[in-house]
């Protein structure tokens, strides 16, 4: 006959249970920091090949993608730099993340673009 422990299982849910909601919290916060990286992206690309666009055409594809992205309002707000050796590209925005016992974090974001050396 084998001795056995008389230990549960639900010590091996609990950590389970812990993991389960931090993950299900930091989907949001993941899913924020995802598409400002997107966004910057776009924006060194932008920068990159400024030389073949105006300002106002780099306006209108980078506020399309802000809107296709869902980023807060204050993300099309691009502002451009143009100097003689670079172009500089830029935006300001907020992302609100709800978090458990219904507290928020506001998120600053600053992406930008540059095509200087």
């Amino acid at each position: 006959m084998v001795a056995r422990r008389g230990g549960s299982t639900l010590g091996c849910l609990i950590p389970l249970l812990i993991l389960a909601v931090v993950i299900y919290f930091a989907i949001d916060i993941g899913t924020a920091y995802f598409r400002y990286y997107q966004f910057k992206d776009a924006m060194r690309q932008e920068a990159r090949f400024s030389y073949e666009r105006t300002d106002p055409q780099i306006t209108t594809r980078l506020s399309a993608l802000a809107d296709s992205l869902e980023l807060p309002a204050g993300a099309e707000l691009i502002t451009i730099i143009r100097s003689p050796s670079s172009v500089s590209i830029s935006s300001d925005y907020d992302e609100v993340i709800r978090l458990p016992l219904k507290k928020e974090r506001v998120l600053h974001f600053h992406p930008s673009g540059d095509s200087g050396p």
